[in-house]
Protein backbone atom coordinates (compact mmCIF):
# COMPACT_ATOMS: atom_id res chain seq x y z
CA UNK A 1 0.00 0.00 0.00
CA UNK A 2 1.48 3.29 -1.10
CA UNK A 3 1.88 6.02 1.75
CA UNK A 4 -0.51 9.07 1.74
CA UNK A 5 0.77 12.25 -0.43
CA UNK A 6 1.85 14.77 1.93
CA UNK A 7 -0.83 17.48 2.24
CA UNK A 8 1.21 19.89 1.14
CA UNK A 9 2.66 19.42 -2.36
CA UNK A 10 6.33 20.34 -1.62
CA UNK A 11 7.44 20.30 -5.16
CA UNK A 12 4.83 23.00 -5.99
CA UNK A 13 6.14 25.19 -3.50
CA UNK A 14 9.23 25.32 -4.52
CA UNK A 15 8.09 26.04 -8.10
CA UNK A 16 6.16 28.96 -6.27
CA UNK A 17 9.21 30.29 -4.11
CA UNK A 18 11.17 30.41 -7.22
CA UNK A 19 8.89 31.92 -9.06
CA UNK A 20 8.52 35.08 -6.84
CA UNK A 21 12.10 35.57 -6.23
CA UNK A 22 13.19 35.42 -9.96
CA UNK A 23 10.72 38.56 -10.11
CA UNK A 24 13.15 40.45 -8.15
CA UNK A 25 16.01 42.28 -10.59
CA UNK A 26 19.20 39.87 -10.91
CA UNK A 27 22.54 40.50 -9.35
CA UNK A 28 25.33 39.56 -11.13
CA UNK A 29 27.56 36.98 -10.03
CA UNK A 30 31.03 38.99 -9.26
CA UNK A 31 28.88 41.77 -7.93
CA UNK A 32 27.52 39.25 -5.21
CA UNK A 33 31.01 37.23 -4.06
CA UNK A 34 31.78 37.19 -0.73
CA UNK A 35 33.88 40.51 0.07
CA UNK A 36 37.66 39.00 0.40
CA UNK A 37 38.04 41.20 3.39
CA UNK A 38 34.90 40.05 5.66
CA UNK A 39 36.20 39.16 9.05
CA UNK A 40 37.27 35.43 9.84
CA UNK A 41 34.27 33.80 11.64
CA UNK A 42 36.63 32.42 14.25
CA UNK A 43 37.26 36.49 15.17
CA UNK A 44 33.84 37.28 15.12
CA UNK A 45 32.77 34.38 17.65
CA UNK A 46 35.12 35.69 19.73
CA UNK A 47 33.60 39.01 19.67
CA UNK A 48 30.59 37.43 21.06
CA UNK A 49 32.34 35.63 23.50
CA UNK A 50 33.79 38.62 25.02
CA UNK A 51 30.01 39.92 25.34
CA UNK A 52 27.68 36.83 26.76
CA UNK A 53 30.31 34.68 27.48
CA UNK A 54 28.83 31.72 24.81
CA UNK A 55 30.81 29.97 22.70
CA UNK A 56 30.01 27.05 20.30
CA UNK A 57 31.57 23.69 21.52
CA UNK A 58 32.05 22.60 17.53
CA UNK A 59 34.59 25.11 16.39
CA UNK A 60 33.89 27.83 14.05
CA UNK A 61 30.55 28.53 11.87
CA UNK A 62 31.01 27.16 8.39
CA UNK A 63 29.21 30.46 6.58
CA UNK A 64 27.16 29.66 3.29
CA UNK A 65 26.74 32.36 0.65
CA UNK A 66 23.86 31.47 -1.09
CA UNK A 67 21.14 32.81 -3.92
CA UNK A 68 17.94 33.03 -3.63
CA UNK A 69 16.82 29.72 -5.16
CA UNK A 70 19.32 28.03 -2.33
CA UNK A 71 17.59 29.71 0.31
CA UNK A 72 14.21 28.33 -0.55
CA UNK A 73 15.86 24.81 -1.29
CA UNK A 74 17.57 24.84 1.74
CA UNK A 75 14.56 26.07 4.04
CA UNK A 76 11.88 23.83 2.03
CA UNK A 77 14.05 20.80 3.44
CA UNK A 78 13.91 22.37 7.14
CA UNK A 79 10.51 22.76 7.07
CA UNK A 80 9.47 19.25 5.59
CA UNK A 81 11.88 18.05 8.66
CA UNK A 82 10.03 20.68 11.12
CA UNK A 83 6.87 19.27 10.08
CA UNK A 84 7.29 15.89 9.85
CA UNK A 85 5.39 15.07 12.45
CA UNK A 86 2.28 16.61 12.09
CA UNK A 87 2.05 16.13 8.39
CA UNK A 88 2.37 12.44 9.15
CA UNK A 89 -0.77 12.93 11.39
CA UNK A 90 -2.70 15.09 8.88
CA UNK A 91 -1.66 12.59 6.55
CA UNK A 92 -3.92 9.96 7.87
CA UNK A 93 -6.86 12.72 8.12
CA UNK A 94 -6.87 14.52 4.66
CA UNK A 95 -7.73 18.31 4.48
CA UNK A 96 -10.26 18.71 2.09
CA UNK A 97 -11.42 14.94 1.91
CA UNK A 98 -10.36 12.82 -0.65
CA UNK A 99 -9.44 12.38 -4.27
CA UNK A 100 -9.43 15.36 -6.24
CA UNK A 101 -10.68 17.72 -3.49
CA UNK A 102 -7.49 16.45 -1.01
CA UNK A 103 -5.22 17.03 -4.69
CA UNK A 104 -6.13 20.77 -4.79
CA UNK A 105 -5.88 20.79 -0.95
CA UNK A 106 -2.35 20.05 -1.51
CA UNK A 107 -1.87 21.94 -4.17
CA UNK A 108 -3.30 25.63 -2.44
CA UNK A 109 -1.05 24.55 0.40
CA UNK A 110 2.02 24.11 -1.63
CA UNK A 111 1.75 27.42 -3.06
CA UNK A 112 0.83 29.25 0.37
CA UNK A 113 3.87 28.07 1.70
CA UNK A 114 5.76 28.66 -1.56
CA UNK A 115 4.20 32.53 -1.53
CA UNK A 116 5.75 32.36 1.63
CA UNK A 117 8.87 31.20 1.17
CA UNK A 118 9.47 33.66 -2.16
CA UNK A 119 8.72 36.86 -0.28
CA UNK A 120 10.99 35.74 2.10
CA UNK A 121 13.53 35.19 -0.09
CA UNK A 122 13.61 38.40 -1.33
CA UNK A 123 14.06 40.23 2.27
CA UNK A 124 16.66 38.21 4.29
CA UNK A 125 19.70 38.94 4.78
CA UNK A 126 21.04 35.98 6.89
CA UNK A 127 19.79 32.98 8.84
CA UNK A 128 21.36 30.37 11.24
CA UNK A 129 19.84 26.84 10.66
CA UNK A 130 19.87 24.53 13.55
CA UNK A 131 19.45 21.96 10.83
CA UNK A 132 16.32 20.08 13.01
CA UNK A 133 16.41 16.16 12.92
CA UNK A 134 20.24 16.74 12.60
CA UNK A 135 23.46 15.69 14.87
CA UNK A 136 24.15 19.45 17.06
CA UNK A 137 27.15 19.52 15.59
CA UNK A 138 25.27 19.99 12.18
CA UNK A 139 24.26 23.83 11.27
CA UNK A 140 24.20 26.04 8.83
CA UNK A 141 24.85 29.67 8.90
CA UNK A 142 23.47 31.23 5.57
CA UNK A 143 24.11 35.28 3.68
CA UNK A 144 21.90 35.34 1.08
CA UNK A 145 24.52 36.81 -1.40
CA UNK A 146 21.74 38.81 -4.15
CA UNK A 147 19.70 40.51 -1.17
CA UNK A 148 23.12 41.65 0.48
CA UNK A 149 24.05 43.15 -2.18
CA UNK A 150 21.02 44.90 -3.33
CA UNK A 151 21.41 46.57 0.12
CA UNK A 152 24.95 47.38 0.18
CA UNK A 153 24.42 49.06 -3.64
CA UNK A 154 21.23 51.10 -2.38
CA UNK A 155 23.16 52.69 0.50
CA UNK A 156 25.86 52.47 -0.21
CA UNK A 157 27.26 50.17 2.17
CA UNK A 158 31.01 48.39 2.82
CA UNK A 159 30.29 45.24 1.84
CA UNK A 160 33.19 43.41 3.96
CA UNK A 161 31.65 45.29 6.78
CA UNK A 162 28.03 45.25 6.50
CA UNK A 163 28.16 41.40 6.01
CA UNK A 164 30.57 41.48 9.43
CA UNK A 165 27.70 43.19 10.77
CA UNK A 166 25.08 40.40 9.75
CA UNK A 167 26.76 37.41 10.67
CA UNK A 168 27.50 39.32 14.28
CA UNK A 169 23.66 38.42 14.79
CA UNK A 170 23.30 35.01 12.65
CA UNK A 171 26.41 33.71 14.97
CA UNK A 172 25.19 35.28 18.07
CA UNK A 173 22.17 32.74 17.56
CA UNK A 174 24.81 29.88 16.97
CA UNK A 175 26.13 30.66 20.21
CA UNK A 176 23.21 30.79 22.11
CA UNK A 177 21.64 27.40 20.89
CA UNK A 178 25.22 25.44 21.07
CA UNK A 179 26.96 27.39 23.73
CA UNK A 180 23.85 26.83 25.95
CA UNK A 181 23.99 22.79 26.47
CA UNK A 182 20.19 22.57 26.68
CA UNK A 183 19.15 25.33 24.58
CA UNK A 184 18.90 23.40 21.36
CA UNK A 185 17.02 20.61 22.93
CA UNK A 186 14.60 22.72 24.61
CA UNK A 187 13.85 24.66 21.69
CA UNK A 188 12.81 21.64 19.62
CA UNK A 189 11.03 20.09 22.26
CA UNK A 190 9.00 23.34 22.39
CA UNK A 191 7.93 23.10 18.88
CA UNK A 192 6.66 19.17 18.71
CA UNK A 193 4.87 19.88 22.08
CA UNK A 194 3.23 23.00 19.82
CA UNK A 195 2.41 21.01 16.69
CA UNK A 196 0.88 17.94 18.45
CA UNK A 197 -1.68 20.14 19.76
CA UNK A 198 -2.51 21.45 16.33
CA UNK A 199 -5.75 20.49 14.24
CA UNK A 200 -5.85 18.98 10.75
CA UNK A 201 -10.06 19.96 10.80
CA UNK A 202 -10.06 23.10 8.24
CA UNK A 203 -13.81 23.53 10.20
CA UNK A 204 -11.28 25.22 12.88
CA UNK A 205 -9.66 27.63 11.41
CA UNK A 206 -12.75 28.52 9.94
CA UNK A 207 -14.30 29.00 12.93
CA UNK A 208 -11.20 31.05 14.57
CA UNK A 209 -11.21 33.60 12.01
CA UNK A 210 -14.84 33.98 12.45
CA UNK A 211 -14.00 34.70 15.96
CA UNK A 212 -11.37 36.95 15.13
CA UNK A 213 -13.39 38.95 12.92
CA UNK A 214 -15.90 39.29 16.01
CA UNK A 215 -13.58 40.49 18.71
CA UNK A 216 -10.68 42.38 16.61
CA UNK A 217 -8.65 43.40 20.33
CA UNK A 218 -8.09 39.90 20.93
CA UNK A 219 -6.97 38.95 17.21
CA UNK A 220 -5.02 41.89 16.96
CA UNK A 221 -2.84 40.55 20.16
CA UNK A 222 -3.04 37.19 18.92
CA UNK A 223 -1.39 38.16 15.30
CA UNK A 224 0.98 40.36 17.40
CA UNK A 225 2.27 36.97 19.75
CA UNK A 226 2.35 34.41 16.83
CA UNK A 227 1.24 35.76 13.09
CA UNK A 228 -1.56 34.28 11.43
CA UNK A 229 -0.96 31.24 13.96
CA UNK A 230 -2.18 33.08 16.86
CA UNK A 231 -5.84 33.28 15.73
CA UNK A 232 -6.04 29.37 14.99
CA UNK A 233 -4.33 27.90 18.12
CA UNK A 234 -5.93 26.46 20.35
CA UNK A 235 -5.55 27.47 24.14
CA UNK A 236 -2.64 24.50 24.76
CA UNK A 237 -1.14 25.60 22.10
CA UNK A 238 -1.36 29.10 22.63
CA UNK A 239 0.10 28.01 26.07
CA UNK A 240 3.13 26.75 24.41
CA UNK A 241 3.44 29.76 21.85
CA UNK A 242 3.57 31.93 25.30
CA UNK A 243 6.88 30.14 26.10
CA UNK A 244 8.10 29.86 22.40
CA UNK A 245 7.39 33.75 22.07
CA UNK A 246 9.34 34.47 25.31
CA UNK A 247 12.28 32.66 24.52
CA UNK A 248 12.02 33.40 20.88
CA UNK A 249 11.92 37.43 22.42
CA UNK A 250 14.77 36.98 24.71
CA UNK A 251 16.69 35.36 21.94
CA UNK A 252 16.41 37.78 19.36
CA UNK A 253 17.15 40.88 21.85
CA UNK A 254 19.98 39.29 23.04
CA UNK A 255 21.01 38.95 19.58
CA UNK A 256 20.43 42.74 18.94
CA UNK A 257 22.14 43.80 21.56
CA UNK A 258 25.00 41.59 21.06
CA UNK A 259 25.39 42.58 17.68
CA UNK A 260 25.93 46.24 18.69
CA UNK A 261 28.07 45.63 22.13
CA UNK A 262 30.26 43.23 20.03
CA UNK A 263 30.75 45.27 16.13
CA UNK A 264 33.24 47.61 17.84
CA UNK A 265 36.50 47.63 15.53
CA UNK A 266 34.99 44.73 13.58
CA UNK A 267 32.01 47.49 12.30
CA UNK A 268 32.53 50.61 12.94
CA UNK A 269 29.37 51.89 10.96
CA UNK A 270 27.14 49.49 12.92
CA UNK A 271 25.33 52.26 14.13
CA UNK A 272 24.81 53.68 10.49
CA UNK A 273 23.58 50.20 9.64
CA UNK A 274 20.94 49.53 12.55
CA UNK A 275 19.60 53.12 11.62
CA UNK A 276 18.86 53.08 7.57
CA UNK A 277 17.72 49.55 8.40
CA UNK A 278 15.18 50.35 11.29
CA UNK A 279 13.92 53.24 8.84
CA UNK A 280 13.48 50.87 5.93
CA UNK A 281 11.17 48.51 7.64
CA UNK A 282 9.16 51.66 9.16
CA UNK A 283 8.64 52.87 5.63
CA UNK A 284 7.49 49.49 4.06
CA UNK A 285 4.62 49.67 2.06
CA UNK A 286 1.54 48.78 3.10
CA UNK A 287 1.40 45.41 0.64
CA UNK A 288 4.45 44.14 2.39
CA UNK A 289 3.88 45.32 5.63
CA UNK A 290 0.68 42.96 5.54
CA UNK A 291 2.75 39.86 4.38
CA UNK A 292 5.09 41.04 7.57
CA UNK A 293 1.94 40.26 9.24
CA UNK A 294 0.48 36.85 7.49
CA UNK A 295 3.76 34.95 7.33
CA UNK A 296 4.64 36.27 11.20
CA UNK A 297 7.70 38.37 10.21
CA UNK A 298 6.21 41.37 11.73
CA UNK A 299 5.75 38.86 15.01
CA UNK A 300 9.18 38.54 14.96
CA UNK A 301 10.22 42.54 14.76
CA UNK A 302 7.89 42.41 17.57
CA UNK A 303 10.24 39.97 19.55
CA UNK A 304 13.51 41.71 18.80
CA UNK A 305 11.98 45.30 20.33
CA UNK A 306 10.34 43.26 23.60
CA UNK A 307 13.47 41.49 23.97
CA UNK A 308 15.74 44.51 24.11
CA UNK A 309 13.89 46.30 26.44
CA UNK A 310 13.58 43.12 28.97
CA UNK A 311 17.65 43.11 28.43
CA UNK A 312 17.75 46.65 29.48
CA UNK A 313 14.96 46.41 32.17
CA UNK A 314 16.82 43.47 33.66
CA UNK A 315 20.28 44.60 33.48
CA UNK A 316 19.46 48.00 35.08
CA UNK A 317 18.29 45.90 37.80
CA UNK A 318 20.34 42.86 38.63
CA UNK A 319 23.44 43.97 36.18
CA UNK A 320 24.95 43.76 32.99
CA UNK A 321 24.94 40.34 33.10
CA UNK A 322 21.80 39.33 34.17
CA UNK A 323 20.83 38.02 30.95
CA UNK A 324 22.93 35.12 32.27
CA UNK A 325 20.57 33.68 34.60
CA UNK A 326 18.72 32.98 31.74
CA UNK A 327 20.98 30.23 30.32
CA UNK A 328 21.22 28.66 33.84
CA UNK A 329 18.56 26.41 33.55
CA UNK A 330 14.88 26.55 30.96
CA UNK A 331 13.30 27.31 34.14
CA UNK A 332 14.88 30.58 34.03
CA UNK A 333 13.63 31.30 30.87
CA UNK A 334 11.44 34.30 30.53
CA UNK A 335 7.95 33.79 30.04
CA UNK A 336 5.99 36.31 27.25
CA UNK A 337 4.10 37.75 29.94
CA UNK A 338 7.73 38.11 31.81
CA UNK A 339 9.40 39.89 28.71
CA UNK A 340 6.88 42.57 28.75
CA UNK A 341 6.92 42.54 32.99
CA UNK A 342 10.70 42.41 33.67
CA UNK A 343 10.25 42.97 37.24
CA UNK A 344 8.05 39.58 37.47
CA UNK A 345 11.01 37.48 36.03
CA UNK A 346 13.41 39.45 38.24
CA UNK A 347 10.82 38.55 41.30
CA UNK A 348 10.51 34.67 40.17
CA UNK A 349 14.05 33.71 39.40
CA UNK A 350 15.79 36.30 42.62
CA UNK A 351 18.02 38.08 40.27
CA UNK A 352 19.97 40.40 41.96
CA UNK A 353 23.33 42.36 41.72
CA UNK A 354 26.33 40.45 41.68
Amino acid sequence: MNPAPSPIDWDRAERVALSIAARRRPISPSAAAPAPELAPTAVIEDAIHEVTGLRPPHGPAQVQFVDRPAWIRANIQSFRTLLAPLLDRWSEKPVGGKGAAANIARQVAGAEVGAMLGWMSTRVLGQYDILVGRRASDDAVYLVAPNLTDIEQRYGFDPAEFRTWVLLHELTHRAQFTGVPWMRDHFTGLIDTSLSFADPDPAALVGALRDALRNRRDAAVQVRDGGVLGLVASPEQRAVMARIGGLMSLLEGHGDITMTRAAGPLVPNAERFERILRERRRNTNPLSRTVMRLTGVEAKLNQYAAGVRFITAIETEAGERAVDRCWTSPDHLPTLEEVRVPAMWLARTGATVG
